[in-house]
């Protein structure tokens, strides 16, 4: 759909007041976004609303244009073909101007070139609450939209979010919705302005009929963002998940649905990632950009090599590890908690991420020695370099530091006085970290050259940590001191 190589990317800004356990919230996606924080305080919930709205949008793209959206202007169209003969004539003669456009050489084609009447249910579908909330139900494992507004909030406000697609200099579309409690609302804008696409060169050799322009509405799977969620407990779930896959098989019999009378789900994120793992089958063709960043993680952190093996051709997979320099292989059930960790970390980027994607990891410093987890860093600053989008939630002290000093290695490299380039870094407006915090809005951590990215709760533990230390150490001196005079 887009000539690529004259547009600028998106920005993504996603705005939430009483939204779960967050009071407000205004935050930008940057190649690296890092929510840091106290427990229980939205960081996860920011995290899953993101991977909400991206499968309602299928994306966030210049043009909100999902498959559903696109394939429904085909039966739309049959439905005007059935009118009057002056209807159609004219639905004809509109076709054949918007046509005539697209195929002008060196033309910006906008979004108001389109005909009215694929404006209409374009825009129209931004708003399909019906599919926005079996999304957010799905993803959130709740019963009700409504659960999901802040139980302390003033109810008569209720749970409100925004989200806006920006370009280089304005918004090429927004979406908003809100729940008082009284049922979802949602209301969608798409810029007219917005540019389709830059023509170098007629891109049709005649006239052609509507399945083409609709074809060319459709972004070709190639261009498509993917994004993928590794939820937390991921170490259990790697443990487990041939235990899962065997007792889903067992329910779905007449005998098992009768001794599992009762219905257990999974949260929508957890769903997914269940099945890309019970599903896995790796990327076809060579290494890639993406690929390496899994093996440098093998090499540098796990000290081994993460295998998959099928007992049969169309079986669920087994996912071993086998140490370096040793023909030992364990399974997953035997290894540390780190390795078990870590392993959907490695499989995603060998076989499932692509560049353009976006990654979500929620607490990637589980069960990480402090080393470990600032080389984990450094696989992030990798995936920015390959242009894969990080969402990481953490509590990790040692990952913040080191985040920190890619920013400087970035701020180095810019000045320009060196020859070589460091192998990761950051830039400073790659990065962005926000506060979460129990009953206060969330507040964006300014990068800091000497300070880093330092939640101000950290300096207060610190502090907090420190004065006892020298309490207790006074404590002891005075009674070494008093024994001494006895």
């Amino acid at each position: 759909m887009l000539d690529t190589k004259d547009l600028h990317p998106t920005n993504v800004h996603i705005k939430v007041q009483n939204f779960g356990p967050i009071d407000q919230a205004e935050i930008d996606l940057r190649p690296l976004t890092v929510f840091v924080g106290e427990s229980n305080t939205g960081k996860t919930y920011l995290a899953a609303l993101i991977y909400a709205l991206h499968q309602h949008f299928e994306g966030f793209s210049r043009f909100p244009c999902s498959d559903s959206s696109v394939i429904s202007l085909g039966f739309l169209y049959q439905q005007h073909r059935h009118q009057p003969a002056e209807i159609q004539a004219e639905l004809e003669e509109e076709m054949l101007q918007t046509l005539e456009k697209l195929n002008a050489p060196k033309r910006l084609f906008k979004f108001s070139d389109l005909p009215q009447w694929m404006r209409d249910r374009l825009e129209a579908n931004l708003t399909d609450r019906e599919n926005l909330r079996d999304k957010l139900k799905r993803c959130f494992d709740f019963s009700s939209v409504s659960g999901l507004i802040r139980s302390t909030s003033d109810q008569n406000n209720g749970m409100k979010v925004g989200l806006k697609i920006l370009g280089k200099n304005q918004i090429l579309w927004s979406f908003d919705m809100s729940d008082s409690g009284n049922g979802l609302t949602a209301d969608g804008y798409v810029n007219q302005d917005m540019v389709l696409r830059t023509n170098g060169k007629s891109i049709f050799s005649k006239i052609p009929d509507v399945k083409s322009l609709i074809q060319f509405l459709r972004v070709p799977q190639d261009e498509r963002e993917n994004l993928y969620y590794l939820p937390a407990a991921r170490s259990t779930i790697m443990q487990i998940h041939g235990v899962i896959a065997s007792s889903l098989i067992e329910r779905a019999t007449p005998t098992g649905s009768e001794r599992f009378p009762e219905s257990s789900t999974f949260s929508g994120v957890i769903a997914d990632f269940l099945q890309q793992i019970i599903h896995y089958k790796g990327r076809n063709g060579s290494a890639d950009q993406v690929s390496s960043i899994a093996k440098a993680l093998e090499d540098d952190i796990l000290h081994g090599r993460i295998e998959v093996k099928r007992p049969v051709p169309e079986g669920y997979p087994q996912f071993l590890y086998r140490p370096q320099q040793t023909e030992q292989v364990l399974r997953m059930s035997q290894v540390s908690a780190m390795v078990s960790e870590l392993t959907p970390l490695v499989l995603f980027l060998r076989g499932v991420v692509c560049p353009g994607d976006t990654l979500i990891i929620e607490e990637p410093e589980a069960h990480l020695h402090p080393h470990a987890q600032t080389q984990i860093a450094l696989t992030f600053a990798r995936l920015v370099r390959a242009g894969v989008r990080v969402v990481v939630t953490t509590h990790s002290e040692w990952l913040l530091q080191q985040i920190g000093n890619l920013i400087r290695e970035g701020e180095v490299m810019q000045l320009g006085k060196s020859n070589t380039v460091p192998p990761n870094w950051l830039l400073k407006d790659e990065v962005g970290a926000w506060w979460f915090s129990s009953n206060k809005p969330v507040v964006e951590i300014p990068f800091d050259r000497i300070e880093g990215i330092e939640p101000q709760d950290y300096f207060d533990i610190a502090d907090k940590l420190y004065n006892t230390f020298v309490k207790l150490e006074q404590q002891l001196l005075d009674e070494e001191a008093s024994s001494a005079i006895e």
